[in-house]
C-alpha cells in the first residue's frame, strides 16, 4: 500500500491563498509549501499570524520541517520563508528558473543588490529533481506559463500546483506576468493533467467560483480533466490561447502585485535599508498621457 502524506491547508482569505504542511505519518518530517507573511499594503506593516498557525499545527504533529517550497515568486502575497527559516532551520526550495524571473524584475524595481543566479534561495531545483521528506519522495515538475520558474511539487499521490490550474469550476491562472506565456501554460497544464486520474491537486489559490458558496482547494486529474471551465479535454491549445489572452488583458493587476514580487524575489526579504536603517518597497510610475 503507497504511503501517503499528512495534508494540513491553511487558507488566507485576504490574499485567496492556500498554504500547506505535509508531513511523513512514519517518520514526521515535514514540509511547508507557499507560506504566507500577513502584510497590510496601506500602513506597511506585516504580522506573522498565518505563520504562527503553520508552526504550531507542526508541533501539534510532531513534525519536524525540513523544507519550505516554493512554487514561484508570488505576484499577490508575501512569502514568510525567512521567519520560518529561523524557526525551523528548514532549507527555502524554489525552481531554478528562479533565475530568470529575478532578471527580468531587478530592471523593473532598479534592484542592484538582487542576484541573477538565485543565490537568495538555499536550494534551486531542476525539472525532475526529488527531494527527501523522511520515507516520502517530493518530486520537482517544472510547470512553466504563468511565469517562466513555476513548478509543481509531486508527493506520492498528492501535486501541489501552485498557480498553473485552479479548480475546475474557476479555471486557469493568468499568463500576462513578465516572462509569463499562454501557450507555454497550456502545455505544461496538460502534462499535469497526464497523471493518472486519481491524482489529487492541492491548489495554491481559490475565489470561489460563481454559485459556489464555500472555498475549496483540492481535486484530481479526473475532475480536471472533464470539467475545468478552460482547459477540459477537448479544448485545443489554439482556443485556451484565444481565451486566456482575452481574459488576462480584461484583469486588473493583483493588489499586492509590486510589493510582493519585489520581496519573493529576495527570497521574501526585505530590499536592504537605507542610510536611516528603513527598508522601502519601490513602486515604479509611469505617467499615461489621456
Amino acid at each position: 500500500m503507497e504511503l501517503k502524506p499528512i495534508i494540513d491547508a491553511f487558507f488566507d482569505e485576504a490574499t485567496n491563498t492556500v498554504t500547506y504542511l505535509v508531513t511523513d505519518p512514519e517518520t514526521r518530517r515535514a514540509a511547508i509549501i507557499d507560506p504566507v507573511l500577513d502584510y497590510d499594503h496601506k500602513s506597511g506593516k506585516a504580522s506573522t499570524k498565518s505563520a504562527e498557525r503553520v508552526l504550531a499545527k507542526a508541533k501539534e504533529r510532531q513534525a519536524s520541517v525540513d523544507w519550505i517550497l516554493e512554487t514561484h515568486a508570488h505576484a499577490d502575497h508575501l512569502t514568510a520563508a525567512p521567519l520560518l527559516k529561523t524557526r525551523t532551520g528548514a532549507s527555502v526550495v524554489i525552481g531554478q528558473h528562479i533565475r530568470d524571473v529575478q532578471k527580468i524584475l531587478k530592471k523593473v524595481f532598479n534592484a542592484a543588490d538582487v542576484s541573477e543566479d538565485g543565490r537568495e534561495f538555499d536550494r534551486l531545483v531542476a525539472d525532475g529533481e526529488t527531494l527527501p521528506l523522511g520515507d516520502l519522495t517530493i518530486e520537482v515538475m517544472h510547470l512553466p506559463g504563468h511565469t517562466p520558474a513555476d513548478v509543481a511539487y509531486r508527493i506520492a499521490d498528492a501535486v501541489f500546483v501552485g498557480d498553473t490550474i485552479f479548480m475546475p469550476d474557476y479555471g486557469t491562472a493568468r499568463a500576462d506576468f513578465p516572462g509569463g506565456d499562454v501557450a507555454t501554460l497550456y502545455r505544461s497544464i496538460r502534462r499535469l493533467l497526464a497523471l493518472p486520474p486519481e491524482t489529487r491537486l492541492f491548489m495554491c489559490h481559490d475565489y470561489k467560483a460563481p454559485g459556489r458558496d464555500r472555498y475549496a482547494w483540492e481535486t484530481t486529474v479526473a475532475e480536471q480533466r472533464a470539467h475545468n471551465v478552460h482547459v477540459h479535454d477537448g479544448v485545443t491549445e489554439a482556443e485556451f490561447v484565444a481565451m486566456r489572452t482575452k481574459r488576462d488583458a480584461s484583469l486588473a493587476a493583483p493588489v499586492l502585485l509590486l510589493p510582493s514580487v519585489q520581496v519573493n524575489i529576495r527570497a521574501g526579504h526585505l530590499p536592504p535599508p537605507d542610510d536611516n536603517g528603513q527598508s522601502y518597497l519601490k513602486i515604479p510610475v509611469k505617467l499615461v498621457e489621456a
